[in-house]
């Protein structure tokens, strides 16, 4: 039986994962600065240690009304792949829930009808109990021509910045 480990989050009132091995680390929420004339799933960008890291809202992304930034808001910094080449994201969630362990034989295949999104970046759902949680693909949920633009903007931040005298 092969299991996968997944970290759970919330975003209004469903339960999404992600495959750990895609998570960096998560943040407790931070100042976001804004990048103008962005798409509205680009929330902008962050300092991760002296590096640009974009932050896209899942929520706008998936056709959810925006969220309200709590105590509980957080950033799940993951890796994606763009034309074979790894950028670095921010994820903003309501909350992150925990680090959940599913074997392959729990995992259903997304449905196909009734669902509010399309299921085209979904791995399949996961059952926890009575409650389902969807698995995504993280290398699915954005195309690459939106990861394109996020990378090109964390560029020409990072750009810039570099370009600035220091204080």
């Amino acid at each position: 039986m092969e299991i996968t480990q997944y970290l759970t989050f919330i975003l209004g009132e469903e339960i999404f994962s992600l495959e750990i091995a895609r998570v960096r680390e998560v943040l407790d929420y931070t100042i976001i600065t804004k990048v103008p004339r962005t798409p509205s799933y680009l929330r902008g960008v962050i300092n991760l240690r002296g590096s640009v890291v974009p932050v896209v809202d899942l929520r706008t992304t998936f056709g959810m009304p925006a969220g309200v930034v709590s105590v509980n808001t957080c950033i799940i910094i993951v890796e994606t792949m763009v034309d074979g080449d790894p950028i670095i994201l921010g994820l903003l969630a309501d909350a992150v829930q925990e680090v959940l362990d599913l074997d392959r034989e729990s995992i259903k295949p997304a449905p196909r009808i009734g669902t509010k999104f399309d299921t085209g970046f979904i791995k399949g759902m996961g059952r926890q109990n009575d409650r389902f949680i969807i698995i995504l693909d993280i290398d699915r949920v954005f195309s690459s021509e939106e990861l394109g633009m996020v990378q090109g903007i964390r560029d020409i931040t990072e750009a810039t910045l570099s370009a600035q005298p220091a204080a």
